[in-house]
Formats: structure tokens, C-alpha cells, sequence
């Protein structure tokens, strides 16, 4: 709960969990689990968001390059539904933010996945909105009212360091725990007076709200989100072969965006079913690696020599320490074995 702290909460997280398991295990958005052990079905935990992820869906790059694998996408509405389905063995790779990937890192989930990927940097594509007629001008007026996100994700990370950051203390806001779907609802309502959330929601949110802050400002203070692509370790370690795999399908989908933009809001358009011109718009609001990027001592890094990834996960996680969200944030030495870097500098070679 938004203003439950200490112990409690942490007890109180990993009975949710549990229950969560089940329920994602055995319902849309989870896997199933039925597929696992295979060898040939590679489940991808996806989002529908604006991204590489989302061409390499829309085109089957995955799909071609695997001609001897079934490839099966899974819908999720957030990272902490991603995060379940890890915990329940439902997925085998997927699209995650930061900020739940820190969290599913450290206790007392303590998630067996690595990151193989950047997808995006967060900049205007996440953002915080306060409705119109709500009579908030600014992030301090945002005591005593009722604002949504999605609880674990990156979108709530930013809207703590955006409370924090203006001084305002998070217990007295009334934090509502909604996924993006749920929010514009509640926003049509007016059940909800401000919300912090990723396109393409923002768009709709956009169009009776004000923007307080985005993530490209967080960022540029300090604390910048990125959307991963994270593997199991276990799935790594088997088949090595189907994660270079991914990682050149990805490098083809963002090689796409930098050289053919109408080519990739086309296939982004199609898997979000809006236009074009609006998916354009919506791709040159992140902010997208040029592929070999992903090898530089800023990002992944290479073997031996781990990027600023892991300093940035610990960042996350060490605030989220400071938001009683976690008990404690992982070593720096223990985030850095979270970063798959074997095979990458091939894998973004032209």
C-alpha cells in the first residue's frame, strides 16, 4: 500500500507476490509455464509501448531469425507483472523498465534475470499530467491528492524523485496503484487528479491535462529510467544462441528508427493501432541507443569492464531503499553480475 512503511511492507510484499504468482501463472498477461522446458518455445514478456521491442514484434525479426522456434509474445501492462512472471518461470525474456528490474534485483525478490539490452532512455515519453479543472499548477500542490501510477514501475520511481525532489513528502500524497488502462479510466471519471504514466496513455492524458514534469527532467536532475530488455539466467546459460538472437533482432529494429523513422512508426503504429504520423511523433520522444552504444562503458559495458548500467541500477535501487520501497539496495559488485555483456559487441556489429 502507498503508505505502508518498514518491515511490514516487506512482509506484506512477498504474501502479495505469492498470491500474485498464481494469478499471473494462471491468467492472461503471465505465460502459463506450460511451454517451459521445451527447448524450442521462447516466451518474450512485452509492453505496449513505443520502442525497438515493439518492430521486432510487428515485423518477426525474432521469427526469422529462429525459423526452428515457436516465438511467443505475452502482453504485460507494467514491470511488475514482468517481474512476477520471472518469479513464476513464465517468461524467458523481456522489455522491463529500470526501476522494477532494480527492485526484482533486490531482496526479498531477489529475481535470477540479467540485462541484456537497452531499449530506450526515458525522456518525454513518460511524464507526469495533472488533469484539467484539478487546480494543481505544480508538483507541490500534489499533497493531499489523488494521483495514479502504476506501482513498480519506472513511472512511480519518477514520480517519488519528482516528490522528492520539490519537497513533498510521498506519505501525504494519496497514491493510487492503477495500470494504464485503469487510469484513463479513473482520469474520464475524474476519480484521479494528477498521474504519472508512459505513452501512449500520456497522449490520451495529454489532451484534458497539464504536464508537471517529465522523465527527460528527472533524468537531467539525476535520475534518469530506461526500459531494458532483461533474460533469466537460467534461459542464458542454455541457449546463449537464442539471446545473440534477440539482441541483433533488436539491433535491426534500432537501426530502423535511426534510418528509416516512417518505416519504424509504421510497424510501431500497427502494434500500438494508432496512425503513422501520431507513432512518429511518439518514437521521437524517447530517446533511442545507436546500436553499438550498447558496448560503451556508459551502457552495458563489455566482459570484464561492466558500464554505467550497473551504477545506475544501483542508483535506482538505493533510492528506492530510501522510499522504505525495498530493505536495502544490492552490493554494486552484485548488480554488476546482472549485466550480461558475453557476445554483446558481436551481436551490434554491422
Amino acid at each position: 500500500m502507498p503508505g505502508t512503511r518498514g518491515p511490514h511492507r516487506t512482509s506484506m510484499l512477498v504474501a502479495a507476490l505469492g498470491a500474485l504468482v498464481v494469478v499471473t501463472a494462471c491468467g492472461t498477461g503471465g505465460g502459463g509455464g506450460d511451454d517451459e522446458g521445451d527447448g524450442r518455445t521462447i516466451r518474450i514478456g512485452y509492453q505496449a509501448f513505443p520502442s525497438g521491442d515493439l518492430i521486432v514484434k510487428e515485423k518477426g525479426l525474432l521469427e526469422k531469425a529462429l525459423p526452428d522456434h515457436t516465438i511467443k509474445w505475452i502482453k504485460f501492462d507494467s514491470g511488475a507483472t514482468i517481474n512476477t512472471a520471472f518469479v513464476a518461470g513464465s517468461v524467458d525474456l523481456a522489455a522491463i523498465g529500470s526501476s522494477p528490474v532494480a527492485r526484482g534485483l533486490s531482496e526479498p525478490l531477489n529475481i535470477p534475470y540479467q540485462v541484456t539490452w537497452v531499449l530506450d532512455v526515458a525522456g518525454d515519453n513518460e511524464a507526469l499530467v495533472a488533469r484539467d479543472g484539478s487546480g494543481i499548477k505544480d508538483v507541490k500542490d500534489l499533497a493531499g491528492r489523488k494521483v495514479a501510477t502504476p506501482f513498480s514501475s519506472t513511472s512511480h520511481y519518477s514520480l517519488l524523485a519528482a516528490l522528492d525532489k520539490s519537497g513533498v513528502d510521498a506519505s501525504k500524497v494519496d497514491l493510487l496503484d492503477l495500470e494504464p488502462q485503469d487510469i484513463v479510466a479513473a482520469w474520464s471519471r475524474g476519480d484521479i487528479d494528477a498521474a504519472y504514466v508512459w505513452l501512449p496513455t500520456l497522449d490520451e492524458l495529454g489532451k484534458t491535462g497539464k504536464t508537471l514534469v517529465s522523465s527527460r527532467e528527472l533524468a537531467a536532475a539525476g535520475k534518469p529510467t530506461l526500459d531494458l530488455g532483461v533474460a533469466s539466467t537460467a534461459f542464458i546459460k542454455k541457449q546463449p544462441e537464442v539471446v545473440t538472437a534477440w539482441r541483433k533482432a533488436q539491433a535491426q529494429a534500432l537501426d530502423l528508427i535511426h534510418d528509416d523513422p516512417s518505416a519504424a512508426a509504421e510497424a510501431v503504429g500497427k502494434q500500438l493501432g494508432v496512425s503513422p504520423q501520431d507513432a512518429a511523433a511518439q518514437l521521437k520522444q524517447g530517446i533511442f541507443l545507436k546500436p553499438a552504444d550498447q558496448a560503451d562503458d556508459k551502457w552495458l559495458g563489455r566482459p570484464g569492464q561492466v558500464g554505467g548500467l550497473a551504477e545506475n541500477l544501483r542508483s535506482a535501487a538505493e533510492f528506492l531503499a530510501g522510499q522504505k520501497q525495498i530493505p536495502a539496495a544490492p552490493e554494486l559488485s552484485e548488480l554488476e553480475k546482472a549485466v550480461y555483456v558475453e557476445g554483446l559487441s558481436d551481436a551490434v556489429s554491422r
